[in-house]
């Protein structure tokens, strides 16, 4: 049999380099290249330096939160410099250190928000998907419920009333983001209520909750896993406007 060189790409009834006809060997439409690090093992050396990027971030954040607020007014409005690397504002406060404790704050509120709002959503469109029509009645309502209202004045509303502060605008966001990740936790255990093994589950004594934690949830995990990633960023957006305002 003829050999393709490493990295060549051929296709039946071409001819080769050396004039011959290469019926005779099968598709080749990409042949293996030198061996590199796998995606897994990037994938995995990305995910943990933007976790101690974020770690850092937040650690400074709250080691530097007092001198943040310290003002100095015969350091006011000082150019960027070695000791100011941001320059100070008009109260003589080092920007790189407010800088530093506005991130913090924000990177906690996004994370516990997220995390709450994530459960919520893990809960609710599991509910839906197995416990019966009139519960998935009542869920996919109060989904559409909450599509329905703006996401920017619905947060405002429950943070005013729940005390504005730290602890209301994380009340309000996690409150008001759950429901895009609840339609697609929902379809997800649909999908995976229908599978052949869920049937043998069933068959075999297995009960809802049981089945729910050992076959649904591990199924259902990456997809959940992406929603929550996504709605990082997007509960930081609505943080800061809802702060600014």
């Amino acid at each position: 049999a003829q050999q393709v060189p490493e990295g060549e790409t051929r296709l039946v009834g071409t001819v080769g380099p050396s004039g011959s006809q290469a019926a005779a060997l099968p598709p080749l439409l990409h042949a293996p290249r030198a061996a590199r690090v796998g995606n897994r093992r990037l994938t995995l050396a990305a995910f943990l330096g933007a976790l101690a990027a974020l770690a850092a971030v937040v650690v400074a954040g709250l080691v530097v939160a007092d001198a943040a607020t310290a003002t100095d007014f015969s350091m006011k409005n000082l150019a960027p410099s070695f000791a100011h690397p941001f320059g100070t504002d008009w109260m003589g406060r080092d920007m790189l250190l407010r800088t530093l404790s506005g991130l913090s704050t924000s990177m906690l509120i996004g994370l516990v928000a997220v995390a709450v709002s994530s459960l919520i959503a893990l809960v609710l469109g599991c509910a839906s998907a197995l416990g019966g029509r009139k519960v998935d009645a009542a869920i996919t309502w109060l989904i559409d419920l909450m599509l329905g209202i703006p996401h920017i004045v619905l947060l405002i509303l429950i943070s005013y009333a729940l005390g504005k502060g730290f602890w209301g605008v994380v009340a309000g966001i996690a409150l008001t983001h759950w429901p895009s990740l609840a339609r697609v936790v929902r379809a997800e255990v649909l999908q995976v209520k229908q599978a052949p093994y869920m049937a043998a589950a069933r068959k075999l004594g297995a009960g809802r909750i049981e089945a729910t934690v050992r076959h649904v949830i591990p199924h259902v995990l990456p997809q959940f896993l992406v929603g929550l990633v996504l709605m990082f960023p997007h509960a930081i957006l609505h943080e800061a406007s809802v702060t600014f305002l």
